[in-house]
């Protein structure tokens, strides 16, 4: 749900940008007028123009690059602007419908377990996704699709002596289950290949009709990267690659397969060119197209898949559709690689660590912290320290967390804080993550920005012995700590989920009230086992004053207090004695060094 401060400084950027696109003339194509909100029989009925019969060029509000000229949207402006690998730069953020995205994503083979170059991919874009839904307002049509034919799979169901299909849908709900635990938003729709092979059959059809595409003598299909001329190239530039051999069934090296011909002991489907099976890349077109149609918004996966993947997609897209531009925005990720190693985490290169692994010692929200503190775009290094540096971030907030409830409890005495102070860093740290957060996503900034906000009230909210009837701040302290609760939440880190802290067999609040009670107990007989005492003074010269000591009969009560502080730690428990009084916290790091150390 998104809340009223964002709700608020969203609606203000995006009256400042309705009022810079209320004065653009609208979107009008070469030879043509349209108007509508969808395309019947060829003619359009929204709020941007169809795709043309033939492939024209467009009149306004172009970018070139190498494969041609980026067409601008017309519609939804999101207020936020994000890096198009189709135009290698930030663009605004604008979608066909008013506050609906719709986002195509490239899903995994599943033919063997996920691995941390994965889950940063999906992680990152699920951070994206909530961005773009929880602070800008934006409803996001997820669709994932998952390969379940593939060459690695029918190779790896013949290693293992097992059906292809049994083989992927049993890492397919691994998979799944792996996002579940990475705390991954799941996707409006999973659509699976081998569910959709009419459709592509019917797909590639077309193209062999629209000129596209041609058949062999052998059963393949092959897309023709000669009829599109310079339009192949859109994330590459021109690939020039010498002919094939005059015994090949390719007319160009370029040209890649639509349908594969069906080989012994391979699944195959039946088509108008005998048995055989997709191609890699026609199933993303195809499936995207089926629940998208021929105009998509973004499309996401990592940086790896650009070329040929999202290249040949496009082309063909493009010559199913006959449009001029398929997908407005291609976001990319970057690799993920273990620190020292030039090659990203990759199955293939046999340098992964599964997500199962990772999580036996570190939690979801740690590697979403890591994630966090990187841009999207950019290659991230993977180690024990960049693990840590994100776990200390995360303790960070873990710990202002139960520093301010202690505070608004009445459990932590501090010095006057000075609000109106809190109150103004409050408000600027608030602008500053809404515009970290519409420049390309900048999670980075917007971390750095409340971390630092954190540490302003660190600084004040120290303990005391004593207050002296100092007055107490609940309000500013209370506003902060939903502030930070909040935007976190808002980016998949619950700084309150208590089942990420080892304490997921029994309810959050039978924990917190039996830790409560047992921890004002402990403060009780601690307090008593501390109460001043005047010894009798020492005897001789030179000796010193009498002075409060503590009595030597009431040590075994701090000793067992201390002892059971000890004890409680290993089982997710952190007290912390400040002065006379006590807070505590639940934390997993001591059950999961515990766990460790067992294995």
């Amino acid at each position: 749900m998104q809340t009223t401060w964002f709700k608020q400084a969203v609606d203000r950027r995006l009256w400042v940008t309705c009022l810079s696109i209320s004065s653009r003339p609208a979107f009008t194509p070469v030879g043509g007028s349209w108007s509508g909100s969808r395309p019947v029989g060829g003619s359009w009925t929204g709020s941007r123009p169809p795709c043309t019969p033939t492939w024209g060029t467009w009149t306004r509000s172009t970018c070139t690059h190498a494969g041609g000229s980026w067409i601008r949207p017309v519609g939804f402006d999101t207020g936020v602007k994000t890096y198009n690998s189709l135009t290698r730069r930030k663009e605004p953020l604008i979608l066909t419908r008013d506050r609906v995205a719709t986002w195509y994503s490239c899903g995994p083979t599943v033919y063997d377990h996920a691995h941390l170059g994965h889950a940063c991919s999906y992680v990152r874009f699920d951070i994206l996704q909530r961005i773009l839904s929880r602070v800008f307002g934006v409803s996001v049509v997820h669709a994932l699709v998952i390969t379940d034919i593939d060459d690695k799979i029918i190779k790896r169901s013949q290693e293992e002596n097992m059906s292809p299909t049994i083989l992927a849908r049993i890492y397919e709900e691994e998979f799944k289950k792996d996002m579940l635990s990475l705390k991954v938003l799941t996707p409006t729709v999973y659509l699976r290949v081998t569910e959709n092979v009419p459709q592509i059959v019917a797909f590639i059809e077309r193209i062999v009709a629209n000129g596209h595409a041609y058949p062999t003598q052998k059963g393949d299909v092959y897309f023709d990267i000669r009829s599109i001329g310079q339009r192949y190239g859109k994330f590459s530039g021109s690939v020039e690659l010498p002919s094939e051999s005059a015994d090949s069934d390719k007319r160009d090296a370029r040209d890649f397969a639509l349908w594969k011909a069906a080989k012994p002991g391979e699944p195959s489907w039946d088509s108008p060119w005998g048995g055989g099976r997709p191609g890699w890349h026609i199933e993303c077109s195809t499936i995207a197209s089926s629940v998208f149609g021929s105009q998509l918004d973004i499309h996401s996966g990592g940086v790896d898949l650009a070329f040929p993947h999202h290249e040949n997609e496009v082309a063909q897209s493009e010559a199913y559709h006959r449009c001029p531009q398929w997908g407005n925005y291609f976001l990319h990720s970057g690799h993920l690689h273990l620190k020292g190693s030039a090659e990203k985490m990759s199955k293939s290169l046999k340098n992964f660590i599964t997500i199962k692994e990772f999580l036996r010692s570190y939690s979801a929200h740690e590697f979403r912290m890591f994630c966090l503190l990187t841009k999207y775009r950019s290659a991230i290094d993977f180690s024990e320290g960049s693990m840590l540096a994100a776990r200390s971030q995360l303790g960070a907030l873990v710990t202002f967390d139960h520093g301010a409830q202690a505070y608004l409890r009445g459990q932590l005495l501090c010095p006057p804080l000075d609000p109106d102070r809190l109150w103004d860093k409050l408000a600027e740290v608030k602008g500053q993550v809404l515009d970290a957060l519409a420049d390309d996503f900048d999670t980075p900034r917007a971390v750095h920005a409340v971390m630092d906000l954190v540490s302003h009230g660190n600084r004040q909210l120290q303990p005391v012995a004593e207050a002296d009837g100092a007055a107490r701040s609940p309000a500013v302290v209370g506003a902060v700590l939903a502030y930070v609760r909040e935007l976190f939440g808002l980016l998949g880190v619950d700084l309150l989920d208590r089942q990420e802290e080892g304490l997921s067999g029994s309810s959050p609040v039978v924990v917190d009230t039996v830790v409560e009670q047992l921890c004002q107990f402990r403060s009780r007989v601690r307090s008593f086992a501390l109460a001043p005492w005047e010894a009798p003074p020492p005897q001789g010269p030179g000796s010193a004053s009498a002075r409060p000591r503590t009595r030597p009969d009431r040590l075994p009560l701090l000793e067992a207090c201390d002892a059971l502080r000890k004890d409680l730690a290993p089982a997710g428990v952190l007290i912390k004695d400040r002065g006379a009084t006590s807070t505590w916290e639940l934390t997993r790091r001591a059950a999961q060094e515990k766990d460790q150390d067992q294995d």
